[in-house]
């Protein structure tokens, strides 16, 4: 089942055209990553999930239900984390999360569990300064939880980890993974290895279309290359390869790639076989996420 669902939207500020069609599908206990570059159009995306922002056509379903600009009955179902987060400084972490849940509706013993299980849950169980004093990489911890007080059926992360030390943001990013036993993830981001690191699936969005979406594992092996790496013991054997097929081109020290069209690997393992060549490796070349987004973002 998908837990949102948005169909050829569309929006324009004055003479920009930011969404021209967007189409998107998240499926329920996903890790989702939105992956585009930076003025794509991924935050106008999510205010319009949240019903923050018009389209000026199109459709936006979540958990079954149409969002409606300025009604934010769906909201029940989404949390939300910004990429700046803002708190009430004064307040401590357990403090804030208790004032959430009254606003939310808890009853006290039921807002003071689940405070105490989603501190835990991102590591400020034990904290007890108070919010004025936090690091960048707490107050984001901090609004996931906040953003995780009602469960909600669909997490947004904008960028969540865009101005994080590789510390905070393998934290965050560990969060997230726990947080889908609770809740559906779409996170906003133009960190690939953050992609790669946690998510089931992705979508590119490139001047206001998703040019490619679905899981992961689909996209690479759709887009999986023809290309593939030869690596040798010794220079003098590389040397060797390379005036045999001058298809092959260096990728390193003692590594060579080439193309199926060009040349069967089946014949470069038949000249290695026959010259008793040892190898380090022959193996064909995963499209990475970088050589995609690039391809996506050069149309």
């Amino acid at each position: 089942m998908d837990i949102l669902r948005m169909t050829e939207l569309y929006k324009r500020f004055g003479d920009q055209e930011v969404l021209r069609g967007l189409t998107l599908s998240v499926p329920e206990h996903s890790i989702y990553g939105f992956i585009g570059k930076n003025g794509a159009g991924k935050t106008t995306t999510m205010k319009m999930i949240l019903g923050l922002l018009k389209a000026d056509s199109g459709s936006i379903v979540v958990h079954g239900e149409p969002v409606v600009y300025g009604q934010t009955s769906t909201n029940q179902y989404l949390g939300y984390l910004p990429d700046v987060p803002a708190f009430y400084s004064f307040m401590t972490a357990r403090e804030y999360l208790h004032f959430c849940g009254k606003m939310t509706g808890f009853k006290k013993a039921e807002g003071e569990a689940r405070s105490q299980e989603l501190l835990e849950l991102v590591g400020l169980g034990d904290e007890k300064h108070r919010i004025r004093g936090f690091s960048r990489g707490m107050k984001q911890r901090l609004g996931i939880a906040q953003a995780l007080l009602n469960r909600p059926k669909l997490l947004i992360c904008d960028e969540p980890t865009s101005a994080l030390d590789p510390v905070g943001r393998k934290e965050i990013l560990d969060i997230l993974v726990a947080a889908r036993e609770q809740t559906t993830v779409l996170f906003s981001t133009h960190i690939l290895s953050d992609v790669e690191r946690i998510c089931t699936d992705v979508a590119f969005l490139n001047n206001g279309v998703v040019e490619i979406q679905g899981k992961l594992s689909d996209i690479k092996t759709r887009y999986r290359s023809r290309e593939y790496c030869i690596e040798t013991e010794n220079e003098e054997d590389l040397l060797a390869l390379r005036q045999a097929f001058p298809a092959m081109k260096p990728l390193d020290q003692n590594s060579l790639t080439f193309c199926e069209d060009a040349l069967s690997p089946f014949d470069a393992l038949r000249f290695v076989s026959d010259k008793q060549i040892p190898l380090r490796k022959l193996e064909r070349m995963e499209p990475s996420l970088e050589s995609l987004f690039l391809e996506v973002a050069q149309k």
